[in-house]
């Protein structure tokens, strides 16, 4: 159902009246009601009335204060009910107003950000480089680019799911790009092989920068670079089973005061504490550690997409949890498309309660 006749009255003197304002009515004052007008009726606009709409925000946009769009932009960032091409409409404004629903936007889809980054400003491309949760096929676009401030701000996405072809992408060309180096080396689920494969650039940068700036003997440098990167490639000792009683404690001491949470499964996986990961992630979902690192370690990806959804790990780092853990193992990393999917149905179709359930029924199953 469209505007009725009433409301398309009142168009048409919008219409006439953003050509021609008068009656004390600013072109600020028309954008603003049009803009409210088309967030309300939402999806019960026909496609006349939506060009129209369309129109009529286009023609008074270079007329309006950046100040009005901003404000409009920031209204409507976090609003699922706003009809889609509103959106698209403000994202293709200047990067001040395009920034907060590039940013924040839920209707901004996949797609979308793939058009921005083939086609918008280099300031469009950095905001959704630095939009929370972006995909693969987001990253490796954005991975494509050469522009040093969009590829650190990737980098520096902490939600970004980054490929290993992205990651090749980004070593490569942080063989002359420097500011690249330091972030990408903090990324923890950047595959060990190309961190391995950075020490050689770094290293050399370093060794310059160091010689230049500080006034140490080269030797020493030398010395010092060569035993770093050998401690970089060499392989990081294996998790210690059981846990240690301190380990033990201090899950208990958090457990107690309610701090034990994903953020914290997070912090010591990234860290490298294997054995408080797997000692937390168990007291989480409520099994004995030996059966958590049976499902967790040797199955596929839906048990461990189970595990995250019932402990509140978002998806958008479902790829670093399975990646780190396995890496820590010693594990193979890859999930074939059909686990793939299954990850996906996980995040979209369970609660957390209910993949709680389905973790313990898995590990009762396989205990039988």
């Amino acid at each position: 159902m469209g505007l009725t006749a009433h409301d398309m009255s009142d168009m048409g003197r919008l219409a006439q009246l953003s050509l021609n304002p008068q009656h004390g009515a600013s072109r600020e004052e028309i954008y603003l009601a049009v803009a409210s007008l088309y967030r309300i009726q939402g999806t019960g606009l026909n496609q006349r009335e939506r060009d129209l709409m369309r129109e009529i925000l286009r023609r008074l946009t270079r007329d309006v204060e950046m100040a009005i769009r901003i404000a409009l932009a920031q209204r409507l960032a976090d609003d699922a009910s706003v009809p889609h091409d509103l959106i698209l409409l403000l994202v293709d404004d200047s990067i001040e107003v395009a920034r907060p629903l590039i940013l924040r936007s839920p209707l901004l889809t996949e797609a979308d950000s793939l058009r921005l980054i083939a086609e918008a400003s280099l300031a469009h491309q950095e905001a959704v480089a630095g939009r929370p949760g972006i995909s693969i096929p987001v990253t490796d676009a954005l991975s494509a680019l050469e522009s040093e401030t969009v590829l650190v701000a990737l980098v520096r996405n902490a939600t970004a799911v980054i490929s290993e072809h992205g990651y090749k992408n980004l070593v490569e060309k942080s063989r002359a790009i420097q500011g690249l180096q330091e972030p990408l080396t903090r990324r923890p689920d950047m595959p060990v092989e190309l961190a391995n494969k950075m020490c050689a650039w770094v290293s050399d940068a370093l060794n310059v920068y160091i010689k230049t700036n500080y006034r140490v003997a080269p030797r020493r440098v030398e010395t010092a670079l060569s035993e770093a990167a050998a401690q970089v490639r060499s392989v990081p000792p294996r998790p210690t089973d059981p846990p240690a009683d301190s380990d033990h404690k201090l899950i208990d001491k958090l457990a107690a005061s309610g701090q034990l949470k994903a953020g914290f499964l997070m912090r010591v996986l990234s860290q490298g504490q294997t054995d408080l990961f797997d000692l937390a992630f168990a007291r989480l979902l409520e099994v004995d550690p030996p059966s958590f690192r049976a499902f967790f370690y040797e199955t596929g990806g839906r048990l461990v997409a189970l595990s995250c959804r019932a402990t509140g790990i978002d998806k958008s780092v479902f790829a670093t949890v399975f990646n780190l853990s396995r890496q820590a193992r010693g594990k193979t990393l890859a999930l074939t498309a059909a686990e793939l999917a299954e990850v996906n149905s996980v995040f979209a179709g369970y609660t957390r309660a209910a993949a709680l359930e389905a973790v313990k029924a898995a590990v009762a199953a396989r205990l039988a």
